[in-house]
């Protein structure tokens, strides 16, 4: 994300949650548990939830959070993690990393 406007931050996070919803096969959101959502500390127009929000979990229970202040992380960075209903093994669920965030997993295949 180029820069912390509103609208960059919600259309980012519509994309990872959208790839991760789709490469995990998940049909329905009442098979979401819940979702924490967190930003670098760079990011503060707007919530990532609202995206999600927005995409029609209305039921969901979401958390925002920002991550701490580490020097030289990556910076203008969104990560989500979706607790989900499932019956899939650990080594079976998805793990999806975009743009810039592919640095950060380069041993998990997703990130490639």
């Amino acid at each position: 994300m180029e820069s912390d406007r509103p609208e960059l931050l919600l259309a980012a996070t519509r994309e990872l949650l959208a790839e991760l919803v789709e490469q995990n096969g998940i049909h329905d959101f009442d098979e979401i548990v819940s979702a924490i959502f967190t930003t670098t500390p760079d990011l503060t127009s707007t919530f990532p939830a609202e995206a999600a929000r927005a995409l029609g979990m209305r039921q969901v229970p979401l958390l925002c959070a920002s991550e701490i202040a580490v020097p030289h992380a990556l910076p203008r960075c969104i990560r989500v993690l979706l607790h989900v209903n499932s019956e899939k093994k650990p080594g079976e669920i998805v793990h999806v990393y975009l743009g810039e965030a592919k640095k950060l997993r380069p041993d998990i295949q997703s990130a490639q």
